[in-house]
């Protein structure tokens, strides 16, 4: 190539490689015989080209891989010989490392850009009243939540009460009562059904605007038609039978229950969720928990959701990705209606492995027993993670990380339960707990050996002196584990956590295990040098609290249950497991929701304190095990 050629294709090397992959054949051809591009040492020419390919990404990873072999041999020779020329390139890799380092410490990215939000920010929460609020409701909460705030804008909460034979005046109180729990503050409180005349007058004008049919097809073949593609039979009645018709549904008469009121929007559209979807269902069944028996018909959610939300003065409307097809039908709505539009934003939904967050699948673990109830600890509902030990601070955390982005993912728990650690760690108090089963007697002997039992303040914490202290029992009599026993050897040095070293004599033959000598040497002894360091508990000078260490596993026995899985086919037949213990005297002070950490067994939530049974139960420490992010859920 002559020079004149040369100096325009720097400017070039910046687009992508199917467009310069012709100028680097050509560079290649260039450098057979030469060392630099342009004369016998570094020109400015040289130094613009290997900049501009050592900046697309594209480039540099081809010419690495050695496909053009004088190109590389160049690109490799100016890179050794003349680092001076690097230090721009080498700053911006560090700047956009860095970059990438803050944005996964921070988490998913929020700069969404909300339209028109110079104009105003209102957003919602939308949950119905059928049961308790999960992790994936959690996440819809805070998101909304937090655009209100960026945006100094407000947060509406409506429960969306349009099923009575599912909704529960319980279930929405704790609805309520979760989203406090979460510092979540919403700016009002209202309800669908405080819409149902404006709904019932919307649906009307529909109705004389030609935009909505009365139908008596029965749901399977309704749902048959709509998947083909085939008009209803129904589809054009007139505008008078079907005021008649939907007056009839309205009184909850014989005919008006046969019938819904269908929307009339498409027929064969390729999105399904556009093709004519109901709009309201008679329910004559259940009273409804606000409005009693004055509806006998119900509007549907696709239906009430836009409406309401242009009436209520909602800008902008999160919601998960699941809702994505349905968007265009939202927009439908407000558009025939002729209402003011809201702004829509499609967010991924948070989705763990062995977890399923459909309400109906989790009411039917509850309604036949296959759990304690709604806020059970192997449940995904905030109650259920709460009782597990999540603290809401993680809680918030894990789920603002995550971010508003599409991408729909499966998570392990892993990092659920490690932001929680994170959190509990540096305040959880130390304790000891021993099992009951098999435990171990040892005689404390030597000259260290306590004359008589006694008690010693020490810290709950080791590296948080703000926590306290607690009590610690010494005597000459102690318990160990008999997991601990079994692998002691006769004249080993061991350390017993929290006092010293000590000599291990005398192990009492046989299976398990029932005694042991320990010889102290706790001023000579040195605590790093010991491969086995143990909990024990004094057997004399403190009262032993008993306890329940409970561990709780998966649900289900699959990663991802597909549609067509039947759930029962996978639940898992052991998702608990409890062992009785004997704990430090210590923690019979600990109270209902305290975690702590059981010193070599893990953390764990106090879900029953001693004071928490009622007059003649017997007393007891209940506490369920916290997972770390180590081994996921379990």
């Amino acid at each position: 190539m002559k020079l004149a050629e040369l100096h325009p294709i720097e400017a070039l090397l910046t687009a992508d490689f199917r467009s310069i992959e012709p100028r680097l054949q050509s560079l290649d051809k260039h450098l057979i015989l030469r060392t630099y591009l342009d004369g016998y040492t570094l020109s400015e020419l040289d130094t613009k080209i290997w900049q501009a390919l050592r900046g697309n990404r594209a480039a540099f990873s081809f010419i690495k891989r050695g496909s053009l072999p004088n190109l590389a041999r160049w690109f490799e020779f100016i890179e050794v010989m003349h680092p001076e020329i690097q230090d721009e390139i080498k700053a911006k890799d560090a700047a956009a490392k860095a970059k990438v380092a803050a944005a996964s410490k921070a988490g998913g990215s929020y700069a969404l850009n909300l339209q028109n939000a110079d104009q105003g920010v209102v957003t919602r929460f939308l949950p119905e009243p059928s049961g308790y609020l999960h992790i994936g409701h959690a996440k819809a909460a805070l998101l909304s939540w937090y655009f209100a705030q960026q945006y100094k804008g407000q947060l509406r909460l409506r429960l969306d009460d349009t099923n009575p034979s599912k909704e529960k005046e319980e279930y929405q109180d704790a609805i309520i009562e979760d989203l406090a729990l979460m510092g979540i503050k919403c700016d009002t409180l209202t309800y669908t059904s405080d819409y149902f005349d404006y709904l019932y007058d919307m649906a009307i004008k529909m109705i004389k605007e030609g935009h909505a049919y009365t139908d008596d097809t029965d749901q399977e073949t309704m749902r048959d038609e709509r998947w083909k593609g085939i008009a209803s039979k129904r589809r054009d009645r007139s505008v008078e039978e079907n005021l008649r018709i939907f007056e009839e549904m309205r009184q909850g008469t014989e005919e008006g229950l046969a019938n819904c009121l269908r929307a009339k929007l498409s027929v064969d559209n390729p999105n399904k969720a556009m093709r004519d979807p109901a709009v309201y269902r008679c329910n004559v069944g259940t009273p409804h928990h606000r409005t009693g028996t004055k509806w006998k018909m119900y509007p549907m959610y696709d239906f009430a959701c836009p409406v309401v939300d242009s009436h209520e003065g909602v800008t902008h409307a999160l919601r998960s990705t699941e809702y994505t097809d349905r968007n265009p039908q939202y927009e439908w709505f407000q558009d025939v209606l002729k209402i003011r539009k809201v702004h829509m934003w499609d967010f991924a939904r948070m989705n763990f492995i062995r977890t399923f967050l459909s309400k109906r699948k989790l009411a039917k673990l509850v309604d036949t027993g296959k759990v304690w109830g709604w806020d059970d600890p192997r449940m995904p509902t905030i109650r259920g993670v709460r009782r597990r030990g999540m603290g809401v601070p993680a809680l918030r955390e894990f789920i603002l990380k995550q971010g508003p982005s599409r991408n729909v993912v499966t998570m392990d728990w892993t990092n659920f339960w490690a932001t929680n650690k994170k959190h509990i760690d540096p305040v959880a108090p130390r304790h000891t707990a021993l099992l009951k089963k098999d435990l171990v007697k040892v005689t404390v002997t030597g000259a260290e050996a306590p004359a008589e039992p006694h008690q010693e303040d020490r810290p709950k914490h080791p590296k948080n002196k703000e926590i306290g202290t607690k009590k610690v029992a010494f005597a000459s009599e102690l318990l160990l584990d008999q997991a601990d026993a079994k692998t002691f050897k006769d004249g080993e040095e061991i350390t017993l956590m929290a006092w010293g070293n000590a000599f291990v004599r005398n192990i009492a033959e046989g299976d398990p295990i029932t005694s042991l000598t320990c010889e102290l040497n706790v001023a000579k002894g040195d605590v790093k040098t010991t491969e086995k360091k143990v909990t024990w508990l004094a057997a004399k000078g403190q009262n032993l609290v008993p306890a329940e260490l409970w561990d709780f596993d998966y649900l289900i026995t699959k990663d991802v249950l597909q549609e067509e899985d039947n759930m029962e086919d996978f639940l898992n037949p052991t998702t608990s497991t409890m062992e009785e213990a004997f704990c430090d005297e210590a923690t019979a002070q600990l109270k209902k929701d305290d975690i702590i950490q059981l010193e070599r067994r893990g953390y764990y939530r106090v879900d029953k304190g001693l004071s928490d049974w009622k007059e003649g139960e017997e007393k007891k420490l209940v506490l369920f095990n916290i997972p770390t992010g180590k081994t996921g859920s379990k």
